[in-house]
């Protein structure tokens, strides 16, 4: 039972680490002017990744010093999954040792 559910959390883990990137590389191609901003596919995309990502990098961007146009924040939040990662991975083994 308790390995199933740290699989499902491990697979949402995963999910997250791909829209994350997305949304940084989305933010670069429209930062660059590569990708059209006025196409509502490319509209309905980026606010998709910005409303699913936002409400975890916000309170990171508050914590962080001010980079300027830098934003390490998706950098950190990558970091923090994947020590929870490493966490839950030694709880289930030392569950059973």
């Amino acid at each position: 039972m308790i390995y199933a559910l740290l699989y499902v959390i491990d697979r949402v883990f995963d999910v997250y680490i791909f829209i994350l990137i997305a949304g940084a590389v989305f933010s670069w191609l429209y930062a660059f002017n590569i990708v059209n901003p006025h196409n509502p596919l490319i509209a309905a995309i980026g606010n998709f990744l910005y409303q699913i990502t936002e409400p975890v990098l916000a309170p990171i961007r508050r914590i962080l010093p001010n980079l300027g146009s830098i934003d390490i924040s998706p950098i950190v939040v990558l970091l923090i999954i994947y020590f929870i990662r490493t966490f839950m991975r030694r709880a289930y083994d030392g569950l059973f040792f």
